[in-house]
């Protein structure tokens, strides 16, 4: 019975299919990726470490610590890199680099990857240095040409393609050069103040035990800051940040499965209406209600099966173009694998949201009765409620958040996209009925016909604006606010950048050279925006107790990492217009070494390192303990370029320690930025500059990658809402199919029609964008104001842009869809489409 029913409207049905296709597309090739992702990382998470060990610091080795590292045994290789400016004698070129001093064979798995191939090894023979190709590209330099390091001029053999474990993303924002270890103490770089990482490689016979061999000395690894990895832990680490991102990917492809379940919905109600007087028969036939149900339960799980197999065949095809979307983002090789997992996960997904969100327009068969033959002739019959509506929508939300809770920590990070998305939904739907009530409350009864008809249309029976609002305008608003937050940052760094802010910080200016570097920025007619004196220390004590009595005692509240990590602080008698206080009160200056030190925290950092104020900390100042007390939480500005710091200490105190500086000044043209550039490297090598230019150019590539991903997947949301419409507007159609005929009949001209529907398709397309604009500009203002705590201004020319194309879009397959009533004579319409 299924079969023969469906026979008469298979198209009709096959509209809910596409509403799900692009959903299990997007879960299957999310899902396949993931497991591709996860296996790979498995196989090369050697190469991405580049060894058996790895420990890492950002301070000077004591020597008896260098001794425990040396007796380790194995194959060893040591790597410091560090931040400094580089500059090509070539055309006088400077440009901030990641400076990386290597000795030893590392890597000793994987290779880091040059053209040409050899140069991996040849640099390491003499003065011989490896550059980022990016950096080389941008300085039209090649091998065969120099570059000038501190004091020492290295010759290019090779541009560097790739490192062990590096991103395309950290390439571009962190370009590397590599020298040989035993030319750096002659470039002048490695000076007091200078911020040096040290790495230090490991490679054991094969059957060693890595993890228990960094067990026995993982005590005064911790005692002197230093961290460590194995392949194990960069596996469990890489894994980790990856499945994060393949989490909220999956999220963002759930919204799109989402939409498609509200297309079922929306398509299996208006189907169940146009069957009433056929169940009603089949009743008066003595057929059972349950049997009525089962007969189109049967015809909507087909179809679901057919959408979910087509679903899954595109998924699979998807898969392998995620790797290239993502290639920036990933360390590993991508080897593209069908996953059977996601596949059978993609049928069954298919399967049961088609029943679950069928259900709703379905358990009302159960309802009609033979009375219903004689009732559908003169009204229309308004299915009636049930309780069993209730449970199906609460197995629905059951499902999303379950979904949710697969793919994120916690239940309540689940709880709240759960209750994001009902609320979003909610917000969608009540505006839609709100306008529906007013169009009808407010009816313009005195505007001209074809206005009246078209508006009328609106909050008829089986209209579609309910439906249409929620799907579109989901769709529009998800896509709108990813734009939005993607402005938002960007324009807020340029906004640091612009006016009276400076836009070059001069940083590892050695006491000695202060004066000089200043004398030469204002030679080159820069302002001395800002001259600040920063000391190195450490943290040793909080209310007496230091990092031992936390080591042995885990219920203190003090993390451990607040000791073992270095800060760099400062110190004034006055604040700057970055920063204000928000508790306390701030002493500018102390008078004698027998006053008491009041020193000034970050909010945040106060509250992360779990302190208060009143409490005292020991400081270890390069030698000489100093003991301070919290006087004051002060709310930083972090976004903008200032010298901002954690900690803040008054004037009087830290003079006599030593220090190096930072200078902030401001460059008026990239002419003028250069000369100073070019000079300030031949004259103080070890001085670097950040170009806050250059830094705008990378982060807005790096952001325009993030949001190509974001917008990729976002486009499933966006596809499936658009083929949501046209579903409806289909099924819409089919409802409309008489009362346009009887139009006709009655006279009305194909203009008439014509501008009937496009009005109509109009204002549902309209107040659909309308709706989800709003929706994104409240949630970007609310992500604005409570997340990143920055300004939010709207720009209005792509609200403009994305309003009028989806209105139009709307409006495009409202009329395509209505044009066999318009282009055919009535007679023949309703013998195709009606008898």
């Amino acid at each position: 019975m299924a079969w023969r029913d469906s026979r008469r409207n298979r198209s009709r049905l096959l509209l809910f299919v596409s509403s799900i296709i692009l959903g299990i597309a997007a879960l299957v090739a999310i899902q396949s990726f993931s497991e591709n992702l996860r296996d790979d990382i498995d196989n090369q998470a050697k190469t991405l470490l580049g060894a058996d060990l790895g420990i890492y610091t950002n301070q000077s080795v004591t020597k008896p610590m260098q001794k425990i590292l040396h007796n380790l045994g194995g194959r060893q290789a040591r790597e410091y890199y560090f931040a400094s400016m580089i500059l090509f004698p070539k055309n006088n070129g400077s440009r901030l680099v990641q400076i990386r001093a290597l000795q030893g064979n590392y890597p000793f798995y994987g290779a880091i990857e040059t053209t040409p191939a050899t140069a991996s090894q040849t640099f390491r023979s003499g003065r011989n240095a490896l550059v980022d190709k990016t950096v080389l590209l941008q300085f039209n330099a090649r091998p065969g040409d120099s570059v000038k390091i501190g004091n020492l001029t290295f010759k290019i053999v090779g541009e560097l393609n790739k490192i062990p474990g590096q991103t395309g993303i950290a390439a571009s924002m962190a370009p590397a050069v590599y020298i040989p270890m035993q030319y750096l103490d002659q470039t002048g770089l490695m000076q007091k103040g200078s911020r040096i990482n040290y790495r230090f490689y490991y490679q054991f016979p094969a059957k060693t035990d890595v993890d228990k061999l960094v067990k026995r000395i993982e005590p005064q690894l911790e005692k002197d800051g230093l961290s460590y990895e194995t392949i194990a832990s960069k596996k469990e680490n890489t894994g980790k940040a990856f499945s994060d991102l393949t989490r909220f990917l999956t999220l963002v492809g759930f919204i799109a499965l989402l939409l498609g379940c509200v297309g079922v919905a929306s398509a299996v109600h208006i189907y169940v209406k146009e069957k009433i007087q056929t169940i009603a028969i089949l009743r008066c036939l003595g057929t059972q209600s349950k049997q009525a149900f089962y007969i189109y339960l049967i015809q909507i799980l087909a179809m679901g099966m057919l959408g979910s197999i087509i679903g899954v065949i595109l998924g699979t095809l998807v898969q392998r173009v995620l790797p290239v979307v993502l290639a920036d983002f990933l360390p590993v090789d991508i080897t593209v694998s069908i996953s059977w997992k996601a596949i059978l996960l993609g049928i069954g997904t298919g399967l049961f949201i088609s029943f679950l969100f069928a259900l709703l327009p379905l358990v009302s068969i159960r309802n009609i009765s033979p009375l219903n033959t004689l009732r559908v002739s003169f009204e229309t019959e308004k299915l009636q409620p049930d309780v069993w509506r209730w449970a199906v929508y609460g197995l629905i939300i059951f499902f999303i958040l379950g979904f949710a809770a697969l793919q994120m920590d916690t239940l309540k990070q689940a709880a709240y996209f759960t209750g994001g998305l009902l609320v979003a939904f909610l917000v969608l739907a009540g505006i839609a009925s709100l306008f529906i009530w007013l169009v009808r409350r407010f009816f313009p009864v005195s505007w001209s016909y074809l206005w009246r008809q078209s508006i009328a249309n609106l909050y008829r029976p089986n209209n579609q604006t309910l439906i249409l609002i929620v799907a579109i305008g989901l769709g529009t608003g998800l896509i709108a606010t990813l734009f939005f937050i993607q402005n938002l940052l960007i324009g807020q760094v340029t906004l640091s950048g612009s006016g009276n802010q400076p836009n070059m910080v001069l940083f590892d200016i050695q006491t000695n050279q202060k004066d000089q570097v200043a004398a030469l920025a204002k030679q080159y007619k820069l302002p001395l925006m800002q001259q600040v004196p920063i000391v190195t220390m450490r943290l040793e004590g909080v209310n007496g107790r230091t990092d031992g009595d936390v080591r042995k005692d885990s219920t203190l509240r003090v993390p451990k990492w607040a000791f073992t990590r270095e800060y760099r602080v400062t110190y004034r008698d006055t604040l700057i217009s970055s920063e204000k206080i928000a508790k306390g009160k701030w002493h500018g200056t102390i008078t004698g070494l027998n006053d008491t030190i009041y020193v000034s925290l970050d909010e945040n950092f106060a509250e992360r390192i779990k302190v208060k104020l009143g409490d005292t900390l020991l400081f270890n100042v390069q030698g000489a303990p100093v003991q301070t007390i919290v006087g004051s939480f002060r709310k930083v500005d972090w976004n903008r370029i200032q010298s901002n710091f954690l900690v803040l200490f008054p004037k009087g105190i830290l003079e006599e320690a030593p220090q190096f500086h930072v200078i902030a000044t401001q460059v008026r043209s990239n002419k003028n930025s250069a000369d100073f550039q070019r000079a300030l490297v031949t004259r103080f090598p070890n001085v670097s500059v950040i170009d806050l230019a250059l830094i705008l150019t990378t982060l807005d590539d790096i952001l325009s990658k993030i949001a190509f991903v974001i917008r990729f997947m976002a486009g499933f949301s966006i596809a499936t809402g658009i083929l949501v419409l046209i579903g409806s507007v289909l099924i819409s159609k089919f409802q409309r199919i008489q009362e346009s005929v009887l139009l006709r009949t009655l006279g009305a001209s194909r203009r008439q029609i014509l501008i009937i529907t496009a009005l109509e398709y109009f204002f549902l397309g309209a107040l659909a964008a309308a709706t989800g604009l709003t929706l994104a500009i409240g949630g970007s203002w609310a992500l604005a104001r409570y997340s990143f705590e920055i300004p939010f201004t709207p720009a209005w020319l792509p609200i403009i842009i994305l309003f009028t194309a989806v209105t139009l879009l709307t409006v495009f397959i409202g009329l395509f869809n209505s044009r066999s009533i318009l282009n055919r004579p009535p007679l023949e319409v309703l013998r195709s489409e009606v008898v």
